[in-house]
């Protein structure tokens, strides 16, 4: 089933075209719980859309912004689109669920008065500016950066814990609670190994590991723990762009301006498979630019047995984990980030004209075994699973090695 397209939002301002803004969208995110969606729509202003949003308000916010009117969302619980006003070109956005800090709380706002949930913006001026979603306001900015804060990744856990990639070619860890209070946090480590600027950062879902992308023909792994490098993952032939990690952290993605995405084993640093971004057909010649067909990002389904790809050659296309060729393609113009809503369904992709659309994605229910697979793998290691005294087979399978 081909992805259609739900939706397709536009910038509400008439377009700049000097150097101070830029109407590319470079960054898209949902929050944890897909209650909010983050669109940095150009002319250094963040959207931020209550959801869920229905199919059908999706279409009318769509139409009114394409015709130039004000489009307010409003979710069924009575939310309300926010602006933000950044002062800078956004490169980078990572939502974050502030964590329970008592037992039996499930809100913190009651019990501390901190917000639940924060969007942290990466900026063309080095700063990394943190938000308050329900208000909209802005908390404190973080200043360390040398240059343009191109990707931020919150630890999945919900740990304040916000790792920033930079034009200034390192990596910064920065721990946004003191004493329990959301503050202007102390930078923790800074990240120093690329040589090119950095494109991509990824923490797994574990919090164990950290990979970073840059112009450099490899991506980085480094440990969250003691914020060491792990090992250089060599294997594309041109700069890896995007990376993202499966939900249960067993498998590793990259992908490259070679046309390819590796899938890795973040363990043992294994190159399990290659997909190669072919054109669709053969009438349209992309074989004399390797550029065409460029990855632009890469990112995973939630329940981890789909990838979702952006490429220059104008195509969103849409792999099943098991097969080496795509289940399912989307005409798209000027594709730059791709992201998968936290529950599954459909996918948002932002485009270098400033737009965000919309597209529907294969639903699947997961067979027991990959959920056991899956159970298991979030807490055991490859190494740990190949010690088990189980038979070979259920070794490769729980180790993503039968495709």
């Amino acid at each position: 089933e081909e992805p259609v397209l739900l939706a397709e939002l536009k910038p509400g301002r008439p377009q700049r075209y000097d150097w101070k803004s830029s109407c590319e969208t470079w960054s898209v995110a949902f929050s944890p719980d897909g209650a909010w969606f983050a669109w940095s729509q150009g002319h250094c202003v963040v959207k931020l859309i209550p959801w869920p949003l229905g199919e059908a308000e999706l279409c009318k916010t769509s139409e009114r912004k394409s015709r130039g009117g004000k489009a307010e969302a409003r979710s069924p619980g009575g939310a309300k689109e926010k602006t933000l006003e950044c002062g800078q070109i956004v490169w980078g956005l990572a939502f974050s669920a502030w964590p329970a800090t008592e037992e039996g709380d499930t809100d913190p706002t009651c019990a501390l008065g901190l917000p639940c949930l924060v969007l942290a913006t990466g900026l063309n001026d080095g700063q990394i500016k943190v938000w308050e979603v329900q208000t909209g306001h802005l908390l404190f900015s973080l200043l360390g950066h040398q240059d343009v804060v191109r990707d931020l990744s919150f630890a999945p856990n919900g740990s304040p814990i916000l790792v920033s990639a930079s034009r200034d070619k390192t990596l910064r860890v920065w721990d946004l609670s003191r004493d329990g209070v959301l503050s202007p946090g102390r930078q923790v480590q800074v990240l120093a190994g690329h040589v090119q600027w950095v494109y991509c950062c990824s923490i797994s879902p574990d919090c164990s590991m950290l990979c970073s992308a840059a112009g450099e023909k490899s991506a980085l792994l480094w440990s969250m723990r003691s914020y060491t490098l792990i090992r250089r993952l060599e294997g594309h032939q041109s700069s890896v762009v995007s990376c993202d990690f499966s939900p249960d952290s067993a498998l590793l993605v990259t992908a490259s301006y070679d046309a390819c995405v590796i899938m890795w084993d973040p363990y043992t640093g294994e190159q399990l498979r290659t997909l190669r971004h072919v054109p669709l057909h053969s009438t349209l010649d992309y074989s004399s630019d390797i550029h065409s067909s460029s990855l632009r990002s890469v990112c995973f389904s939630p329940e981890g047995l789909y990838l979702a790809t952006v490429a220059d050659d104008r195509l969103l296309r849409i792999w099943a984990l098991e097969l080496r060729s795509p289940v399912a393609f989307a005409p798209m113009t000027n594709g730059l980030c791709c992201i998968y809503f936290p529950h599954g369904g459909f996918i948002a992709t932002g485009t270098r004209d400033g737009h965000v659309q919309f597209w529907t994605a294969p639903r699947v229910l997961s067979s027991l075994k990959h959920l056991c697979r899956k159970a298991l793998r979030t807490f055991l290691t490859t190494y740990q699973v190949l010690a088990l005294p189980i038979p070979r087979k259920l070794k490769e399978f729980l180790t993503y090695r039968t495709f």
